[in-house]
């Protein structure tokens, strides 16, 4: 008797992948006051003034929602880049994993680092928003002080972009794995390469998280088809020798 093996449709779980690099298009998107900004590209980041940035925030006196805050919403979303960094896991740690295992934990450590980034970020904008405007100086140079590119904003800096060399890194690992479209294996690098050489720089951040979400969507198959006692998506083959009498599949 020949059996028939259902088609199997993705699970919700595997299409979570692309909400951190959707979400953090959106972060991006609302540094841009006007379409015409995005396509101002520099290739160097120049710190804006703190005496504007901070008169703006003194001004507004917090009146608009926390939500409101790009700092925010990429802090809330940093989960998501952790269930990324799993999911590219689950892929390579069969065939790589030694280099599997180096790579999610440098992906780990530096999404640690990056909510004391963005963290540190939305202290300073809500935390200005309640200066009162008859210290505007006072705060202005503090901002300056705080925001300086040494010390300990420097090093906060730094280690958050580790999560996205980590990142990299398991976007390259597949590379030559097989059943992995080699497409996912570089664009998913090249994204990560993009955003850590041009930081700072909105639009080309911007590009690169755009590169690393369609390296991504190619993924989603694969991970539906994951069995989790194996961590490998299972073939055609393999499933239909879980088929019990009925032609029904006994795992699912």
């Amino acid at each position: 008797m020949q059996y028939h093996l259902p088609e199997r449709r993705s699970r919700p779980g595997s299409v979570v992948v692309i909400l951190f690099p959707c979400l953090f298009i959106i972060v991006l998107l609302m540094h841009f006051q006007g379409a015409a900004e995005f396509f101002k590209f520099k290739w160097r980041s120049v710190p804006s003034d703190p005496q504007q940035v901070v008169s703006s925030l003194v001004r507004a006196q917090n009146h608009g929602s926390m939500f409101r805050d790009p700092h925010i919403l990429g802090y809330l979303s940093l989960p998501l880049l952790l269930f990324c960094a799993v999911s590219l896991y689950q892929l390579s740690c069969k065939a790589r994993p030694r280099l599997s295992s180096i790579a999610i934990f440098v992906t780990v450590s530096g999404t640690i680092y990056f909510g004391g980034f963005f963290g540190m970020w939305t202290a300073f904008y809500r935390g200005l928003g309640s200066v009162d405007p008859r210290y505007l100086e006072g705060a202005v140079e503090t901002f300056r002080g705080m925001t300086a590119p040494s010390g300990a904003f420097l090093l906060t800096t730094l280690l958050a972009k580790i999560s996205f060399v980590g990142l990299g890194a398991q976007g390259l690992l597949l590379w030559r794995l097989p059943g992995i479209p080699r497409r996912s294996a570089v664009l998913i690098p090249l994204g990560c390469l993009l955003i850590l050489a041009f930081w700072a720089l909105p639009n080309w951040m911007l590009m690169g998280m755009v590169l690393i979400m369609i390296g991504f969507v190619p993924l989603i198959p694969l991970w539906s088809r994951l069995d989790c006692t194996s961590s490998q998506p299972r073939t055609r083959d393999e499933a239909v020798k879980k088929l019990d009498g009925n032609g029904q599949d006994v795992i699912s």
